[in-house]
């Protein structure tokens, strides 16, 4: 992806001041980046679920850290359209914008609070915090992708 920017002179104080023009979007993510995101996805989540599966956790616990991933997952999904929105200048609200973030920040405190209490040992603690964030970083790397991908693909089609 390509950031255009134009530099003027401010007439006032001689000084330059940069400001931003177009944001060009002409570079597909490679199929090995595209496939990077998907494996990680997958074996983020898959992990994370073969955890629980193994655990000695009561049904009631395994379903609420099986929620908090899926809350997880989409609130990420979330801020990433979000973000990418706002960047091509579709209309995104401040009050979606804001609740995204915050049901991502929310859904981070709940592992931690659940783990943080959870009668289990460090290792597998650790275990779960890191596949819940494997997961997250790579649900948004995966929204990333998919918008790139459609967005050059929609370009490409007008130019010609």
């Amino acid at each position: 992806m390509n950031y255009q920017t134009t530099v003027s002179i401010d007439e006032k104080s001689k000084e330059p001041k940069s400001k931003k023009t177009n944001k060009v979007f002409d570079q597909k993510p490679t199929p090995a980046f595209i496939g990077a995101s998907w494996s990680a996805l997958f074996i983020g989540m898959v992990s994370y679920c073969i955890g629980l599966w193994n655990s000695d956790m009561m049904l009631n616990e395994k379903g609420y850290y099986f929620t908090v991933l899926l809350f997880g997952l989409f609130s990420v999904i979330s801020v990433q359209k979000a973000v990418r929105d706002k960047l091509e200048n579709i209309p995104v609200t401040e009050i979606y914008h804001s609740i995204s973030w915050f049901t991502t920040v929310i859904s981070i405190v709940l592992l931690v609070v659940g783990l943080w209490n959870a009668d289990l040992l460090l290792s597998e603690k650790g275990f779960y915090g890191m596949s819940f964030l494997l997961s997250l970083f790579a649900a948004i790397a995966v929204q990333k992708n998919t918008r790139d991908v459609q967005y050059i693909e929609r370009n490409n089609k007008t130019d010609k």
